[in-house]
């Protein structure tokens, strides 16, 4: 299924949708911790949209595809991208696990590596499968630099 909808910002609201359901009608009087979970949770989201900003940045600055199921043109390592191989995936990660704390949606909270798994499965995997196919030596000497997540 390569339609609009299989993204990773669909992923991303889909399970920011069912953290808002679960905080709004089933809360069962489960919390946080009020103000260190909003907190923690505004810089976590905050961070998210910093990582996701410097990844989109330094894409456009080289020139390629932000676009999960299109081949790349070059092989991103500069930036960011020289610290994690998937800025965007750990950006999306940390914002859902924010808001998940601003929600107090506390039995939202497994979504976040669920999210994780499906990211991976979905886009990870088959992205770098693309890389490796045309990019070869750069991409294996990238990934033994450069960790996947963090």
């Amino acid at each position: 299924m390569k339609t609009w909808i299989d993204i990773p910002p669909m992923w991303l609201l889909a399970a920011l949708g069912i953290a808002w359901a679960q905080a709004t009608y089933y809360p069962l009087g489960l919390s946080f911790g009020g103000v260190w979970a909003d907190f923690l949770g505004g810089i976590l989201a905050g961070g998210g949209v910093v990582l996701m900003l410097l990844a989109f940045y330094e894409m456009r600055r080289m020139k390629t595809t932000l676009i999960p199921h299109r081949d790349a043109e070059r092989l991103v390592t500069s930036g960011i991208y020289s610290r994690t191989r998937n800025p965007i995936y750990v950006g999306d990660t940390l914002f859902l696990a924010g808001l998940i704390l601003n929600m107090d949606a506390v039995l939202s909270l497994p979504l976040v590596p669920i999210f994780v798994w499906i990211i991976e499965r979905r886009f990870v995997i088959p992205e770098e499968n693309r890389l490796r196919r045309k990019f070869r030596a750069d991409f294996f000497r990238y990934t033994q630099k450069t960790r996947r997540w963090v």
